[in-house]
């Protein structure tokens, strides 16, 4: 098995995290102001963007390559991606990955800091999601 490697993606490779993303026909996309982790093999096969708001960060576009899942790429991604980052990191997700989640020390959270409040309302009229948190750092 290849080793992986994470990492945060240097802003002039920025496009080749867009270009994962559609290989896959994922709808992510990497967002402008967003830290781009990556976990890489010989190429890039899993990503997710942490977004600073709210003295925190925002976990967004977590993404693993289809034939790659299931060998705790994405798992690992989020443990190194929320070592390295500066207060609380949020997400959002649908309710079939509140276990996945939980695993990885995320908590199912009632209150949101006003930012993400507005944005998780907003987002769940569309789909079902649960609003988590975890403290960042090494555990």
């Amino acid at each position: 098995m290849p080793v992986t490697h994470f990492c945060v993606l240097p802003e002039p490779s920025r496009p080749l995290l867009s270009k994962f993303y559609r290989e896959h026909k994922s709808p992510m996309r990497p967002t402008s102001d967003a830290q781009l982790w990556v976990a890489k093999q010989s190429e890039i096969v899993g990503a997710l963007c942490l977004t600073a708001v709210a003295n925190g960060h925002l976990l967004t576009g977590l993404f693993v390559a289809p034939l790659l899942r299931g060998q705790n790429i994405a798992s690992d991604l989020i443990q190194e991606a929320v070592a390295q980052a500066v207060g609380p990191v949020w997400l959002f997700c649908h309710p079939d990955l509140l276990s996945f989640y939980q695993r990885g020390g995320f908590h199912v959270v009632s209150t949101l800091p006003e930012a993400l409040a507005d944005r998780f309302q907003r987002y769940s009229r569309t789909k079902s999601l649960i609003a988590m948190s975890k403290p960042s750092g090494p555990l």
